[in-house]
């Protein structure tokens, strides 16, 4: 994936969001969900072991000279949230002049910027096919740019069946599950996010649309490859076939927030070219801080 991506212009909106959500916390709004001395009860609870961004000072050196692996001591009152961003890396998420992969990575790269400073752990997982490639774990500011390096390194092609892949995935109860996508699944994502709902898991939706998906601008006969099958298919594009589309792609949004609703999950919608702070800000803010 092109390094662009997360040029100076997303790290100068990573700073505006910072700015941003320090103006919201200082204006009242809910705060933090943990205090920031995570961790500090001497009521020892176990032992787990050492993973990428976890504070140094808690290994257990004893246990290291024993055991020869790295081992950090848990306390009873930690409560560190568990964030799994599933992203499609279908072929259909490159589509668009400002392509949805674009938006789909900057949002995954935003989330995790602000779950890492909450110090809490996110995971990265890859969609593609049936199965999902899981992303290690890690925790703490200092670990952003290892999310960067695993986001640039992810390349979009192929198909994706939303509910296999999910299912594929073994998930431990509790924590957020987030999902990109463009859910242009005829298989639709039910069934995944019943799964989710049984795993006690926070669920939200992220669906990414493209401007010309939205808005048809092609007049006459042309020839549409469904970029995923290779399959090609001749359609002219009347008022009549533009009237229809858009009645079946607000049907799939109502859909996804009627499934959202049953479920109690979150449904955000986001156009590829949308201002990622206004996204982040209004879309993302309350389900961050408040669960």
């Amino acid at each position: 994936m092109e390094s662009a991506i997360f040029d100076r212009g997303f790290f100068e909106k990573l700073n505006t969001l910072k700015m941003s959500l320090s103006m919201h916390l200082d204006q009242g709004m809910s705060g933090i969900r943990k205090s920031g001395a995570k961790g500090s009860s001497v009521e020892f609870s176990d032992f787990r072991e050492y993973m990428l961004g976890d504070d140094i000072r808690r290994i257990d050196w004893n246990a290291y000279g024993r055991t020869d692996k790295l081992y950090i001591k848990q306390f009873m009152e930690e409560k560190e949230g568990r964030f799994q961003i599933f992203i499609d890396t279908s072929k259909s998420m490159c589509f668009g002049e400002i392509p949805k992969s674009t938006m789909a990575l900057q949002v995954a790269g935003a989330l995790s910027y602000i779950i890492l400073n909450n110090l809490d752990r996110v995971y990265i997982h890859e969609m593609k096919e049936n199965s999902v490639t899981q992303g290690k774990g890690v925790t703490g500011a200092s670990a952003f740019p290892h999310i960067l390096a695993a986001l640039n390194r992810i390349f979009f092609d192929g198909r994706t069946t939303l509910n296999k892949t999910i299912l594929s995935r073994p998930v431990a109860v509790g924590g957020v599950s987030v999902i990109i996508s463009d859910f242009l699944d005829k298989e639709g994502i039910e069934e995944a996010v019943k799964y989710l709902a049984y795993k006690k898991q926070t669920i939200v939706l992220i669906q990414i649309l493209s401007k010309e998906e939205r808005q048809i601008a092609y007049e006459g006969t042309v020839n549409i490859l469904d970029v995923e099958t290779g399959e090609r298919v001749k359609i002219t594009m009347s008022n009549a076939t533009i009237r229809q589309y858009g009645e079946q792609l607000q049907g799939l949004q109502e859909s996804l927030k009627t499934l959202a609703g049953k479920y109690g999950a979150d449904y955000i919608f986001m156009q590829s070219d949308d201002s990622l702070i206004h996204a982040m800000l209004h879309g993302f803010y309350g389900i961050l801080q408040g669960k």
